[in-house]
Parts: C-alpha cells; structure tokens; sequence
C-alpha cells in the first residue's frame, strides 16, 4: 500500500524549499495504519507525511489555530474540505495569507467500522483497485465494493472540484464544475423519510439516537462551524456548561442547540457523524435544516464560495415570511 503519491510528496517538498511556506499540514499514523490523524509536518518530518484512503477527516477547523501563526502552512485540503475552508474564510475566521492550499485529489474513503461489520478483520493492508477494495487481513484477502465500505460523507459526495487552490497536485483530475456524486441516489431522501413519520414517531427517532450521547464533544470539537473562542456549553454561568447528560432535556438540548448554532453555515461535511464514538447519524439535524433551507430561500451550498451572503444573514425582499413557514411547516 502506497503511503502517499510522490507527486504530493514532491510538491510538498517543493514548497519548503523555496520557501514559500515553512510547514505542511496532513496526516500520520496513529497505533493502527487506518487510525489516521492530522498533523504538522517541516523539511525534516515531511517523509512521515501520508495520505491513503483512511485519511477522511476535514483539515479545515486546524487551520484557524494554525493560520494565526508566524510563517506560511501549506493545506492538503481534499474536494470536501474546501467547502469548509471558504466557509471560515468569509466568517473572517482563517488568515487566508498564511495559508497554501494545494489541492488534492480523494476517490472516497474507507470506514473500517463498516468493513468490520462486513466481517472484514484483521487487516493488515488495503488497496483500491476501481470501484472494489482489497483488504489484505490476517485470515488470507478479503474484498468488497467500495461503496460498501465509504463513509457517510464520502455517499454524499459533493464532488471533485476543489472550490479553492493555490495549487492542485494534479490538474489534469480537476473537473471544470463541481457534479455531485451521491451514492444515496438523494441525500435528502432519509429526511423526507423523517418528515413523512408523525410527531411522535419522529421524537421517539431522535430519542433513541440521542439518548445514546455521551457528551464527549467530538462532534463539537471536530465540526469547522463550531469556531466560537468560548463555547456557551463551556460556560459556568449558561446554565447548559457541559456536563454529563442527567435527563432527557440535557441528551436533547446540546445537540439539537448546536445544530441550530451552524445552521445556514455547515457545509454538511459528516464529520460530526464521523467521529462519534456512539454512532448518533448526528448529520441528519444539519442536513434538515440545509433541505429548509434550500426550500425556503433558494438553492444554497454553504462554502461554495466566499463572496455569495448567506441565507439567514442576508435580507431580501423574497424571504419566506413567517405565515409561510407555518403553512409549509405541518408535520415536518
């Protein structure tokens, strides 16, 4: 299994050296070759640098911190995370002239859970080979479809356009306008499921996923909208200061709350649902107030570009009134 293409290693390198910037941000193993993480890489650690199809997670929300610092870093920043990056750059969030972003290409990346579930252990190796995945585990080769084992994020893919670059490590991959590529076949399809229950079976849904949350704040922690210096849920006196769930209102209100907070502004990039430990599909609150959205005051895909206002911070004159929001509302 290839660690990472030469040809981002190269152009990594490259910009080190010439001095352009003096850092590079991307990924590492952790204890397990698929337990990835993000990390900061210089000249002299850059060969430890990997990208394979394990490293799904979102680099964006890193470079706040990172971007505040002395020196320019450059971004391997993925289709997906782009969407991100511009959105924390119109909310004045990253300093975009201490950022290079370089482009990167991703066909997907791959859940060990769900290959786990597929009764996939053991592994040792994995490669892609079209749309089917190889595993190499400690009982012999095993494979599958690759769809079978993408994260949720990567089903609903917006596509492989990157929405902004200084640099692509591959131009000839680069599509001229972003198609999504939806697995799911609507990404919206499992909310209008949501709609079409009653009020009591849509609360008992969401009881019985949220009653699962263990407070831990990875979703908030993870998520490039949560960019708030001080969070309410980390202040003593807001009466909700995270804690450990006593009731049904607290499992309730942090991530419903919070779901609220990046309205207008998430870029659905699962990663949310991606790092909770507890398995709660948490992106289907995003993903309901993004349908809203889009149905109440026109198409609109968050972080698509910087210059666009955004819905629930831009008046028009063609703005749903709330008599309209009401009849349309129902059981939804």
């Amino acid at each position: 299994m290839q660690r990472i293409s030469e040809e981002i290693l190269s152009k990594c390198r490259a910009l080190l050296e010439d001095g352009t910037a003096d850092r590079v941000m991307g990924w590492e193993n952790g204890e397990f070759f698929y337990d990835v993480t993000p990390a900061v890489f210089t000249k002299d650690t850059l060969d430890n640098m990997i990208y394979d199809d394990f490293c799904a997670s979102n680099q964006s929300k890193y470079l706040i911190a990172e971007s505040k610092k002395e020196g320019k870093i450059v971004a391997l920043l993925k289709p997906c995370d782009t969407y991100s990056f511009n959105q924390l750059l119109k909310e004045n969030r990253i300093n975009r002239d201490n950022v290079y972003v370089l482009g990167i290409p991703c066909d997907g990346k791959i859940d060990v859970q769900k290959a786990a579930q597929l009764g996939i252990k053991g592994i040792t190796g994995v490669k892609s080979v079209g749309d089917e995945v190889v595993f190499d585990t400690i009982y012999g080769e095993k494979s599958c479809a690759k769809k079978d084992v993408l994260f949720e994020k990567c089903m609903a893919c917006k596509g492989k356009k990157h929405m902004v670059y200084d640099a692509l490590s591959n131009e000839d991959q680069e599509p001229e306008k972003a198609e999504p590529n939806d697995l799911f076949g609507n990404r919206f399809a499992y909310i209008e499921n949501l709609e079409h229950m009653t009020p009591d079976e849509r609360f008992d849904f969401w009881r019985g996923e949220l009653s699962r949350c263990i407070r831990c704040n990875a979703c908030r922690n993870v998520c490039p909208a949560c960019s708030c210096l001080t969070c309410v849920f980390d202040n003593p006196k807001s009466g909700v200061d995270s804690k450990a769930n006593t009731d049904d209102f607290e499992e309730n209100l942090f991530n419903i709350i919070r779901a609220f907070h990046v309205a207008g502004r998430c870029t659905d990039c699962g990663e949310c649902t991606r790092v909770c430990p507890q398995n709660i599909p948490l992106h289907l609150l995003n993903r309901k107030f993004i349908k809203d959205i889009n149905e109440l005051y026109g198409e609109y895909q968050a972080g698509a570009d910087i210059e666009l206002g955004m819905p629930l911070t831009s008046y028009t004159k063609q703005d749903a009134e709330p008599s309209v929001v009401y009849e349309r509302g129902g059981n939804k």
